[in-house]
């Protein structure tokens, strides 16, 4: 690992480093940071799932609710379905590094980089769809822990009323937390679509960093969506 780690020029560490602290330091600003995070689509989000919740508690009919979690699970799927093919892509990729860097040598501001170097950064396209597919997959679980949570959900005016508001809380947070792993599994594509770039010039690579972190930040808290539902 350190041989590999050796081969990294002083301007592939930086661009590595600055990758890393974008995609870290968004994260943290928009789902732990309270202030700046609470005014994002996020937190606007979780307000709605507590309407949700608190409606579905009323209900005495729950299919719509049922029908409702089943397309968020087939949409989490579909994407870690596709993140399975991804990955096993970059692997086989992994075993064509000559031609990889033929291909990479033909592009605009590439340089020329040995097949160690290479494969450190096809390893970082790997390692955020693996990320990606960890996210979905437990976004799907918690999801299936929703769906169970709906199947014995108490009615209101049948249940103590402090049962009731306990379990409307604790259907709204989960839901909320499958929507947030979902939404880290989304980040990272955005991120690793700034990874594949790092195989042309690391330069590219923050560039792109810094471009996916306004794409993101306009959409998470200056979006027509946002707006709206602060509306």
């Amino acid at each position: 690992m350190m041989s590999m780690l050796s081969q990294l020029t002083w301007l592939d560490a930086v661009a590595l480093f600055f990758f890393a602290l974008c995609w870290r330091g968004y994260g943290y600003v928009t789902d732990r940071n309270e202030g700046l995070g609470g005014r994002g689509l996020i937190q606007k989000t979780h307000q709605y799932r507590v309407l949700w919740a608190k409606e579905l508690i009323k209900r005495s009919n729950r299919v719509p609710d049922t029908a409702l979690i089943g397309y968020l699970v087939r949409s989490v799927s579909f994407y870690a379905n596709t993140t399975i093919y991804i990955i096993a892509g970059v692997f086989a990729l992994l075993g064509t590094m000559d031609r990889l860097i033929n291909v990479t040598e033909g592009l605009p501001f590439s340089r020329d980089v040995s097949p160690g170097l290479l494969e450190i950064k096809v390893l970082l396209i790997l390692t955020v769809f693996v990320i990606a597919y960890f996210k979905f997959t437990w976004s799907l679980r918690q999801f299936s822990l929703l769906s169970i949570m709906v199947g014995g959900a108490p009615e209101a005016g049948k249940d103590e009323e402090s049962h009731v508001q306990d379990y409307t809380q604790k259907l709204a947070k989960i839901s909320t937390l499958a929507g947030d792993e979902f939404n880290r599994g989304l980040r990272a594509y955005y991120f690793g679509i700034a990874s594949v770039t790092w195989t042309i010039h690391p330069g590219l690579l923050m560039a792109f960093s810094v471009m996916i972190v306004l794409i993101l930040a306009q959409r998470d808290f200056n979006s027509a969506a946002v707006r709206a539902l602060s509306d």
